[in-house]
């Protein structure tokens, strides 16, 4: 039956070969109503996943939110997730599925790109083959085209402890195939939302957050670096009409992976949003016959920005990292390098060591500078032989010093990159990734880590070190960009960090590269801690530890007081500052302790001290990043998982436009409860500060409503300075 209407155009006739008055826009009344063929599901007790399917085509989500009941009819959610179809349109909507089919008329961008090895494009068509399920926290599905020899797979796992639900794709092939794009699950993307939250960033300016609009079309992001790169973080962020860090509805997304990465939000021409993550394209440079996306990280949060942050936060150290020592708290961090560069001198070294000791260092770090003939960063990276110039006994006269001392000791490696002016390059020339002509990164090229005989000497040359020396940390770096993107690249660093962990588990690793160009869930399984920026710069560390908390714990997230004078942007900056900057995350120092006098070595010690007296429950505590109602003030909530007991981290980045304090509202604490409030470093207030708010001058006991609904009432303070508030719930 069709509808028509009785305008000029039908009384006068004008119909087209359907029936239909011509100009008119009219359209059959409905499609038929096509039958659920299967149906899925996943929960975690925050988030439900649904998928459902017509026919055997690929699965689409029809649902992904807050948690449905456990007796949800799914056949139901199938047919009112159906949109309408009217002028303009086909009459039907092409499934936004899992892997979007151009075959099947998808109008926006496809999931899978595929060729054959003569270069035909191949146009797969895939059907329900077999689904496996593990209750509702599993799901494997498998879809085969077999007039192309393509099998697509499709794994979903849950969280309910983290509340993040894991995805990948893997395409398999009965011959080799050319891969140009592989997307993970796709996922559609909320229609209640105005804008998308991703991040960009430079080399000491990593994290940060960008807002674009939703608009017809696609925002597109692609990383060709060969590393997750300081201006790509594989993370991307939702947020509902209104929601902030502490209330609203929000979807979150992380992609594991290290190398190059192509992200895409698309709005499509009916309403319609879908996200699509994978490699970044072309990267597979080789056929194959089985490709895999990366791991795709997701979570849903209705408790604002901090819902999905403390799920990323607590899957990446509970479920991601893998701890040497589990146990073992976490060392207060001494890293030589802002101190001498590359001027290495035992004796100075000895006497660094012990002072840095004294102020509270647990682990002391040797940067670059120790092998080959490195006297600048011109030469040597690859010569993994200790200097006999600067250690004429070796490593071990500095390491017995910094153990009898009581610290552990860690060395610097950067194994995938080489000097033209090396030894080894100039033995093996042909293993530099790349032309002869490229343009070098910090004088150096990268090794080609694709090759077996590359990576076997990396282990011997490391393995020989790490078992002749008495070493508990690595920290590896990664100091250029890639002259080509490779996924093969990236497998073999993933592959020699493997080999290394296995065979020497005790070491811990810092993933390093120029501070925080490679940071990502995937080389986060291998290693236990970042470099989050190579800026010691406290006031900008206060901005990107603040959004990097979005995604890291405290726990992996390495943060260092620097030199009075920062060396990458020439600001100084009060040692009470910088000191507390760093305790916000795995405390360290990095900077000659020689120059400290007194009263700076004496506000170090202290604070050094409070952050080992905390750390026991800050290794496991949830960041919840607060809305200050002040922009000037960067403010931070470390809470206890059992919400026992909380210290917020009041940051004045810059002067306040009014002259008192805006009230600085928490967040996620009990609105019966009574929790005892102080400000432990009250001690430092400025001169200026004459008045006598409670808070300056004794501990206050509030209510959870109070402290959420009003806020803590702060002392006036300089700019670049940081108020600690304790609180402990009676």
């Amino acid at each position: 039956m069709v509808m028509r209407d009785t305008n000029d155009a039908a009384v006068a006739g004008h119909f087209d070969s359907a029936g239909l008055p011509l100009g008119t826009g009219t359209v059959p009344v409905s499609a038929p109503v096509q039958e659920v063929k299967h149906a899925w599901r996943l929960d975690d007790g925050q988030q439900t996943l649904v998928m459902t399917t017509t026919n055997e085509r690929l699965p689409q989500v029809v649902y992904w939110g807050a948690a449905l009941l456990e007796d949800e009819d799914l056949h139901a959610l199938h047919h009112a997730h159906r949109i309408d179809v009217t002028g303009g349109m086909l009459d039907e909507n092409p499934d936004l599925s899992l892997c979007p089919e151009a075959v099947r008329s998808f109008p926006g961008q496809p999931g899978l790109i595929v060729r054959d090895t003569d270069g035909t494009p191949l146009l797969p068509k895939f059907c329900f083959e077999a689904a496996e399920a593990k209750g509702n926290s599993q799901l494997e599905l498998v879809y085969t085209d077999h007039d192309n020899g393509l099998t697509l797979t499709f794994h979903f796992s849950s969280d309910a402890d983290t509340h993040v639900m894991t995805c990948q794709t893997v395409l398999d092939a009965t011959r080799p195939v050319h891969l140009h794009w592989l997307a993970a699950p796709v996922l559609p993307a909320p229609q209640q939302s105005d804008e998308v939250i991703d991040v960009s960033g430079r080399w000491c300016g990593e994290f940060q957050l960008g807002r674009t609009a939703w608009s017809a079309g696609m925002r597109y992001r692609e990383n060709r670096t060969g590393r997750t790169g300081h201006e790509h973080f594989p993370g991307l962020i939702i947020p509902c009409t209104g929601a902030t860090n502490i209330q609203g509805e929000a979807y979150a997304f992380h992609y594991g992976w290290s190398g190059g990465h192509r992200m895409l939000a698309e709005e499509l021409q009916d309403g319609r949003r879908q996200i699509q993550w994978g490699h970044a394209a072309r990267m597979e440079t080789a056929p194959a016959t089985q490709f895999k996306s990366a791991p795709l990280y997701i979570t849903y949060s209705n408790t604002g920005l901090n819902g999905c942050a403390v799920s990323f936060q607590r899957h990446l150290r509970d479920r991601i990292i893998t701890w040497p020592k589990p146990d073992a708290p976490r060392p207060v961090h001494y890293n030589c390098w802002e101190a001498v560069y590359f001027d290495h001198k035992l004796p100075v070294l000895k006497d660094i060591a012990a002072r840095a000791a004294a102020l509270g260092a647990e682990r002391f770090v040797l940067d670059d500078g120790w092998f080959g003939k490195r006297d600048d960063d011109t030469r040597s990276l690859s010569d993994w032989a200790v200097d006999p110039r600067k250690y004429p006994d070796g490593l071990t006269p500095l390491i017995d010093h910094v153990k009898a001392l009581g610290m552990s000791f860690g060395l610097w490696f950067e194994p995938e990159m080489i000097n033209p002016d090396s030894d080894i390059h100039r033995a093996h020339p042909h293993w530099a990734l790349g032309s002869e002509d490229q343009t070098l990164g910090r004088q150096q090229k990268a090794l080609n880590m694709a090759l077996p005989e590359v990576r076997d000497f990396l282990y011997d040359r490391m393995s020989a070190i790490l078992r002749d020396n008495d070493i508990d940390y690595i920290k590896w770096d990664h100091n250029r960009v890639l002259p080509m993107p490779d996924a093969a690249q990236t497998r073999g660093s993933y592959a020699l960090i493997d080999r290394l962990r296995a065979d020497f588990p005790h070491v811990e690793i810092e993933t390093c590269a120029s501070g925080g160009g490679r940071i990502d869930f995937g080389i986060l399984q291998r290693t236990q801690r970042v470099w989050l920026s190579d800026s010691n710069d406290a006031l900008e560390r206060l901005r990107i530890q603040h959004d990097a908390a979005l995604f890291l714990p405290l726990a992996v997230t390495g943060s260092h007081v620097g030199p009075r004078k920062c060396h990458t942007s020439g600001r100084i900056l009060d040692i009470s500052f910088r000191a507390w900057v760093a305790a916000q995350r795995h405390m360290g120092f990095e900077m000659d302790p020689r120059e400290l006098d007194d009263h700076e070595a004496a506000v170090l010690t202290e604070v050094t001290s409070w952050w080992k007296a905390n750390r026991s429950w800050l290794h496991t505590a949830d960041i919840l990043r607060l809305d200050s109602a002040d922009p000037a003030v960067i403010a931070e909530q470390q809470q206890a998982r059992d919400g026992s007991q909380f210290v917020v981290f009041a940051g004045k980045a810059a002067t306040s436009a009014q002259i008192a304090p805006r009230p600085l509202r928490l967040t996620a604490l009990d609105p019966k409860a009574t929790y005892v409030i102080s400000l432990i470093n009250r001690d430092t207030a400025p001169m200026l500060s004459r008045g006598t708010p409670e808070l300056k001058r004794t501990d206050l006991q509030l209510s959870g409503a109070y402290l959420m609904r009003h806020g803590i009432t702060l002392p006036w303070s300089f700019p670049e300075r940081m108020w600690v508030i304790e609180g402990k719930r009676l």
